[in-house]
């Protein structure tokens, strides 16, 4: 049996990355990434399927015990991706794919080098904006800092593996699978079962 791949689709808010990761999810099958976080469970989420819910001091105590991938806080809770549910799906041949931002992406990439990464951006900044304005939710000093955040993000490009620009959602989620699909079939992810067929008795 092959290998899971492991693989990241990063990128600046608005690019689509949430959009991007749930087609990609729904068309090919692939493993969710479920996070640990410190914030209390929603109406409706469940423990293990949408997220690991542990304590504060639980969640410090994995940190030092460096059981996760990446590790961030976010609004006064802690969210991190546990490394045992995820290396387990990959030995047992199965796809895993995340989506964060570029910082765990680095992160997920120096534990596991042989994640594959993804940098979704838009097609111009332009297009950016006109994304984040039609949130109606970021204020002129919010889109700003959203916009300079991005540029700073996009120059970070060479620690990514590919580039995706999202004009349309069908065509970005169509080359996201065909990346995953050409990985699929490098020699290097498939030397076992390479072996096994030279193994066999002619």
């Amino acid at each position: 049996m092959n290998k899971g791949l492991l693989v990241v689709i990063s990128g600046p808010s608005g690019a689509g990355k949430g959009t991007i990761y749930g087609k990609v999810i729904e068309q090919t099958g692939m493993k969710r990434s479920v996070s640990v976080t410190t914030r209390k469970p929603r109406p409706g989420e469940v423990e293990g399927v949408n997220y690991y819910f542990r304590t504060e001091e639980q969640y410090q105590q994995m940190i030092a015990s460096g059981e996760f991938l990446e590790t961030a806080a976010v609004y006064n809770n802690f969210y991190g991706t546990p490394k045992a549910p995820v290396f387990s799906n990959l030995e047992s041949g199965y796809d895993v794919l995340f989506e964060v931002d570029v910082h765990g992406a680095k992160s997920i990439k120096s534990k596991y080098p042989e994640a594959v990464t993804i940098f979704l951006m838009t097609p111009d900044f332009d297009t950016l904006e006109a994304r984040l304005k039609s949130r109606g939710t970021e204020s002129a000093s919010a889109l700003k800092m959203r916009l300079d955040s991005a540029r700073n993000e996009l120059a970070k490009y060479e620690m990514f593996d590919y580039i995706v620009f999202n004009d349309t959602v069908e065509q970005a989620t169509a080359e996201v699978i065909s990346i995953i699909e050409a990985e699929k079939h490098k020699v290097k992810n498939n030397v076992a079962k390479i072996n096994a067929l030279l193994a066999q008795k002619r």
